[in-house]
């Protein structure tokens, strides 16, 4: 059976995360909601659906949560041209392929979302699939988009790359392994003590180590 590499996209191949705390920030804040903005980075990475009420409770996320994810929507479409893909990302996909692997991009963005990924990485005849928010019904860290994925693939014996505990937890109740990078924010520390099966400072690094376990 072929083994698969599940790509997470926002902070792990394109650099997104300080973006979307930014937009969060600002929904919020539009909303009559101040944040500080290093508690929103802390849940960069959950879904709209999860961040929401870990932030302000399920009450308010109750009474005006489907707002601010609407507003949050908004505007981060101002944003996204700002960001870019990570130095190597794109040849991390190719050189999964080369091992072997069947690779699945796995995002619970929106679509216009994912197709401005899929563009920057010019990766839509190189990944073999990706998910969208239309395929789980909820995000990180539950294991709703890591299941999704691995459908996708057609296995179950994958690999999950991220940038996040929240990844870390997702796939862990998939019950598969993450390698993790630091380019989402989290620290080393916090990426090992979430479980994370390696750590690596970029993209490079990764791509260096794909002859290590879990990848082997």
């Amino acid at each position: 059976m072929q083994r698969a590499a599940l790509l997470d996209v926002d902070g792990t191949l394109i650099d997104t995360n300080y973006q979307h705390a930014i937009a969060w920030y600002r929904a919020f804040r539009r909303h009559a909601i101040v944040l500080p903005v290093w508690r929103i980075h802390r849940h960069v990475g959950m879904g709209g659906d999860q961040l929401v009420p870990a932030l302000v409770g399920s009450e308010t996320d109750e009474e005006q949560g489907d707002r601010i994810r609407d507003t949050r929507d908004e505007l981060y479409r101002e944003l996204i041209d700002e960001v870019e893909p990570l130095e190597g990302a794109r040849d991390l996909i190719v050189d999964l392929k080369e091992r072997g692997f069947a690779t699945v991009l796995a995002s619970s963005s929106p679509q216009h979302e994912i197709d401005h990924y899929l563009d920057l990485l010019d990766a839509r005849e190189l990944a073999d699939a990706w998910t969208t928010n239309d395929d789980v019904e909820a995000t990180k860290p539950e294991p709703d988009l890591v299941r999704a994925a691995l459908d996708r693939a057609g296995t179950g014996d994958a690999v999950m790359v991220g940038d996040t505990p929240w990844d870390v937890e997702s796939a862990r109740k998939a019950g598969i392994e993450t390698v993790t990078l630091v380019t989402g924010g989290y620290s080393e520390q916090e990426l090992r003590d979430a479980g994370a099966a390696a750590v690596y400072q970029s993209v490079g690094e990764l791509r260096r180590n794909l002859d290590a376990p879990p990848f082997v």
